[in-house]
């Protein structure tokens, strides 16, 4: 049987991180800036982790 293809597109937007999660960016920092508080954009800079219930999906992805 032949290797499964990770999904591309899965693979640049998510870092798996030592412990074996993952980060991804945070939405709502694209466009329509500046209806939006300096405060709100100065935080949806930062990355979080993939939710748990999420996770597997992403595995299954990026592999």
């Amino acid at each position: 049987m032949p290797k499964m293809k990770s999904n591309r597109g899965a693979t640049k937007t998510f870092k798996k991180t030592a412990s074996g999660k993952f980060k991804r960016k945070k939405s709502f920092k694209l466009h329509i800036l500046t209806s939006k508080s300096t405060k709100r954009k100065r935080n949806l800079r930062q990355p979080t982790l993939v939710a748990k219930s999420e996770q597997k999906r992403v595995t299954t992805m990026v592999q």
